[in-house]
């Protein structure tokens, strides 16, 4: 938790599931609220590439939504993303 009382985890470790089956784990860089999966990149330009391992592991994660964060660029940029197969209960896939 922050002074603003905002509720964070760094590299978070997150189970990976396929078919309800625990298959592996991979760590994002921050899980806010346990519920925003935030990826940080410092690259000039946003590839392709991650927005679609972003967006993967939206999925795999089941998290509904994520940011996808870059501050590798003259600018901050910045990419919202959504788990478009999101299921509220995982157990029940």
């Amino acid at each position: 938790m922050n002074d603003s009382g905002s509720k964070f985890s760094r590299e978070f470790s997150m189970p990976v599931y396929y078919e309800g089956i625990q298959i592996d784990e991979r760590r994002v860089d921050f899980f806010v609220e346990e519920k925003i999966m935030v990826e940080i990149k410092a690259l000039v330009q946003i590839r392709k590439c991650s927005f679609s391992t972003s967006q993967n592991y939206l999925e795999a994660y089941n998290v509904e939504v994520g940011l996808l964060l870059n501050f590798g660029s003259i600018s901050l940029q910045f990419k919202r993303l959504e788990n478009s197969k999101f299921n509220l209960n995982p157990l029940n896939q």
